[in-house]
């Protein structure tokens, strides 16, 4: 099994680049595992409570349980992966079933900062976006997709994942072996990172 992981800030353009990548793939040979569904279950605390948490930071992610199912699949086991409402705060009481194939893309903004998922990977990419283009793209998602209001959004912003941004993710740029600007009109790195797949699926 190949495993390709890809990172960078939010609103970076990764789901982008996963998307690309699907579209000049055979699917049904690549599973895909978001980070965004390992946030640590936090239903023990009020709505109130979960909402002030700093989601940016790495301790905000169950990495345990992120490495135990990558670990699974790449051993030819199923998973069933947790599904995490951004709306509540919390994993719902669903899960889906994935599949062991030949591809594993593993997706988020915290994945090369990891040490010991670090090991887990093939191919690391980190998806770089100017903070001016990473912001908006923020605000328009947690507006319209997740309820957020925009004060709420640019207080976040200012008080947590900036920061978060330049402790954590940035630095993680350092372990990616190929970074991929702003995703316009970057077909290059896209068949790049799809040859490679298609290499590892003939071997």
């Amino acid at each position: 099994m190949l495993v390709i992981g890809i990172a960078g800030g939010t609103g970076s353009g990764k789901t982008t680049v996963v998307n690309k990548i699907l579209q000049q793939l055979n699917t049904e040979e690549v599973s895909v595992l978001s980070q965004d569904n390992y946030y640590h279950d936090n239903k023990s605390l009020t709505y109130a409570e979960r909402e002030n948490l700093n989601y940016d930071h790495p301790k905000s992610i169950d990495f345990s349980l992120f490495i135990e199912h990558i670990r699974a699949l790449k051993n030819g086991e199923n998973i069933e992966q947790p599904i995490y409402s951004f709306v509540t705060h919390t994993r719902t009481q669903d899960t889906l079933h994935i599949e062991p194939k030949s591809v594993l893309i593993v997706e988020g903004i915290l994945v090369l900062s990891h040490p010991e998922l670090l090991k887990e990977l093939d191919l690391k990419v980190f998806v770089h976006a100017d903070p001016d283009e990473r912001l908006i793209r923020r605000i328009k998602r947690d507006t319209q997709e997740r309820g957020r209001d925009l004060n709420e959004v640019l207080h976040r912003y200012q008080t947590t994942l900036r920061p978060m941004h330049l402790e954590f993710i940035e630095p993680s740029k350092n372990e990616a072996d190929l970074i991929v600007p702003n995703m316009r009109n970057n077909n290059v790195a896209i068949d790049f990172l799809t040859s490679a797949i298609y290499n590892s699926l003939k071997k």
